[in-house]
């Protein structure tokens, strides 16, 4: 709910989704998530259909996602909060399907654009992710989680059930290990707000382009 220009910048992730043609969106909850709950309802306003899922208590990016379990489709698309990435969703779904694993995960190069994220992910020639390491700065890392995966409703077997479990570093291994994760190259950065500087670039960024026309890569 951090305001961008007048509009939380969960506004900015929900229209893109829109303009992409993802009209089910559920937002996973957790401490005063009452207030996105009031300013979204039920999504009708923003041209989608919004459901909710609301932590008792911090359970991790993975946690979440096992809570939330009996609300995901068979596959779906999970977003960071706290990232915006406006790439063309069909073309991820194309590679996804095709490709026949339990997760898919958007990768950058920060080759073009620094997007003030270390690099965190080795992916091979084959386009399968070796290793996922945070706060590295080993140069076997290539590429940098973007924000966005994609992810068969199976990948909760692999979370435990009422505690707090983390997606990267608890799950990736386990999929890795299994060959059962890839990644899918983007040639469009993302918006990282994880801090102030970020948050105002972000601003110029949308004050100085239409976002609904900044990716689709």
């Amino acid at each position: 709910m951090v305001p961008v220009l007048g509009r939380p910048y969960l506004e900015y992730q929900v229209k893109w989704l829109s303009s992409q043609d993802i009209t089910s969106i559920l937002i996973l909850t957790g401490y005063l998530g009452d207030k996105i709950k009031s300013y979204f309802g039920d999504g009708s306003s923003f041209g989608v259909t919004i459901t909710y899922s609301q932590e008792p208590l911090p359970l991790g990016t993975a946690g979440s996602l096992k809570l939330a379990e009996s609300m995901l489709e068979p596959y779906f698309a999970l977003i960071y909060g706290d990232s915006f990435l406006p790439i063309g969703f069909a073309k991820l779904k194309e590679f996804f399907l095709r490709e026949n694993k339990l997760g898919v995960v958007v990768v950058y190069d920060n080759y073009s654009y620094d997007t003030g994220v270390l690099n965190n992910i080795q992916l091979d020639r084959s386009g399968f992710i070796l290793r996922y390491e945070k706060n590295s700065r080993s140069p076997d890392l290539n590429f940098v989680e973007a924000g966005v995966m994609v992810f068969k409703k199976e990948i909760t077997d692999f979370i435990p059930g009422n505690k707090s479990v983390s997606l990267e570093e608890d799950v990736f291994p386990l999929l890795i290990n299994r060959k059962e994760l890839m990644g899918y190259i983007s040639k469009q950065p993302f918006y990282d707000i994880g801090t102030k500087e970020r948050l105002r670039y972000f601003e110029e960024v949308i004050r100085s382009n239409n976002f609904l026309s900044l990716g689709n890569k």
